[in-house]
């Protein structure tokens, strides 16, 4: 598949380290790196994921990670894609903190939309902690709504300590 952008790309079993790196990053929780994106008041610790983790999804029925890759080669974004049905569910999104407000947030997104579409799916949906006003203010901005649904965001021995209790709220977009 062709994306609209050319620095974006499906990624591959070799992209695994980066990808994971890219995770890592994408949002920061390290005081020195403050920004809009951060969780260090939410979640202590800074893993998101592991190689292992990212390669047992990347290699999971219907799943797919794009990857946002720089002239240089290197990998500053990415999402991971999952279909299940018509409908995909959006994880993993990360932008690199050094390139935020660039625009590569904006143009991931825009290629997960497109490969919804691509695979003949109709919604698109994501998970996101419910306290995160300004990035959920952000995906409605590009035209995502609440759909009412909450879950709580159980502690899984990788992502770190919660500071508080933490729950999910869904997002979703219909691609039509």
């Amino acid at each position: 598949m062709q994306f609209q952008n050319l620095r974006i790309h499906i990624a591959v079993p070799a992209d695994v380290p980066a990808i994971t790196s890219s995770a890592q990053h994408g949002l920061p929780r390290r005081s020195f790196q403050k920004g809009w994106t951060t969780e260090e008041h939410l979640i202590g610790g800074d893993t998101r994921s592991t190689p292992e983790l990212t390669a047992e999804t990347m290699n999971e029925q219907g799943s797919v990670f794009l990857k946002y890759v720089e002239k240089s080669g290197e990998i500053t974004g990415c999402v991971n894609l999952q279909q299940q049905g018509e409908r995909i569910y959006l994880g993993m999104f990360s932008v690199s903190p050094q390139r935020q407000g660039a625009g590569i947030g904006k143009e991931i997104l825009k290629a997960a939309e497109e490969y919804t579409r691509f695979v003949n799916c109709r919604i698109i949906y994501m998970s996101v902690i419910s306290v995160r006003s300004e990035l959920i203010d952000w995906y409605k901005r590009h035209g995502y709504a609440d759909t009412g649904i909450r879950k709580p965001f159980i502690e899984d021995g990788i992502t770190g300590k919660h500071k508080m209790p933490l729950e999910f709220m869904y997002l979703e977009k219909n691609i039509n």
